[in-house]
């Protein structure tokens, strides 16, 4: 089984977000028991608010369901339980080393190879964001997938 965190600034858009597209995705490909998938922060700024209500709307939307999410922060048990870890932008792998200062495993990579997905709840820009985590989750599944 593959296990995977997806990490953002307050875990209410992009990472939770990504945890439920990944689902989405993992589901579609009848691989739901090979993978488990949450998301976290690098704040505790949010801890236990649900998913922002213009990410909800975006889920909707591009029909990816969901639950009622809880914000959690990251925590250095984190690096042990899960076999990659997916930041969204710089600042997040800048944060996230407080928290889990040494990458040994070659787990911790940001979902969109070389390019960091802008934080919505700034933008206002959902559809660039949702796009993006698309792209980087596809790509990393096909890769997961690949590697099975």
């Amino acid at each position: 089984m593959k296990k995977i965190l997806f990490i953002c600034h307050g875990n209410i858009c992009r990472s939770a977000m990504a945890e439920f597209i990944m689902k989405d995705l993992v589901k579609k490909e009848g691989m739901s028991d090979d993978f488990y998938i949450e998301s976290a922060a690098t704040s505790t700024e949010e801890t236990g608010n649900d998913l922002y209500p213009p990410a909800k709307q975006k889920l909707r939307e591009k029909g990816i369901p969901f639950a009622r999410h809880y914000a959690r922060q990251v925590t250095k048990k984190d690096y042990k339980l899960f076999d990659y870890i997916f930041v969204m932008d710089s600042n997040n792998q800048r944060n996230i080393k407080r928290i889990i200062p040494n990458n040994p495993d070659h787990k911790i990579h940001l979902l969109l190879d070389g390019k960091s997905i802008a934080d919505p709840w700034y933008t206002d820009d959902f559809e660039t964001t949702y796009q993006d985590i698309l792209k980087g989750c596809q790509t990393w599944l096909d890769r997961l997938i690949w590697e099975k």
